[in-house]
């Protein structure tokens, strides 16, 4: 049987060691506390402003502002930075976090098109640091997708980006 980890390599198509090289740099110290605060600003503007209406009503019930506080914190936190996330909210915890949403394939790959476009228009984001940083958002939503499944074990949809598989 599969761990986790090992399904959200095949399904991101993202090695872990590569999912986790955000850890052989400091991120924090590199970028800032601001370009966390943009990105996740970026990032769920565009979410909230998203044309299809299923993955938006995912967020319905979500103050963006506290959304937007949540990610950066998280970020931070994950990335180098002191523990903000934990000492508002406690342990990260993203599977039981993400439990009542409905993280499917489909939305985990509208999420990374949303987060890649916020790197991708977010100042002061050094090229490395976007490549690490999308690597380890990949290799997380599928984790997350991973961890839903496990409240859906009979709904398992193969992803077109599993590994040497053929899923077009």
């Amino acid at each position: 049987m599969q761990t986790l980890q090992q399904k959200a390599s095949e399904w991101s198509g993202v090695p872990t060691n590569e999912a986790f090289s955000i850890d052989e740099t400091n991120l924090f110290q590199k970028l800032g506390l601001q370009t966390f605060i943009n990105l996740s600003t970026n990032f769920y503007n565009r979410v909230y402003d998203d044309e299809q209406e299923w993955f938006r009503s995912i967020f319905a019930n979500s103050k963006k502002d506290e959304a937007i506080q949540n990610q950066y914190e998280f970020f931070v936190q994950r990335m180098g930075g002191p523990p903000l996330f934990s000492q508002r909210r406690g342990h990260p915890a993203l599977i039981g976090r993400h439990r009542p949403f409905p993280v499917t394939h489909q939305a985990a790959e509208r999420w990374l098109h949303h987060m890649q476009q916020a790197l991708d228009t977010t100042p002061d984001i050094d090229d490395d640091s976007k490549i690490k940083m999308m690597n380890f958002f990949r290799h997380t939503a599928y984790f997350l997708v991973a961890g839903d499944e496990l409240k859906n074990p009979n709904e398992q949809i193969p992803c077109k980006h599993a590994a040497g598989k053929d899923n077009s």
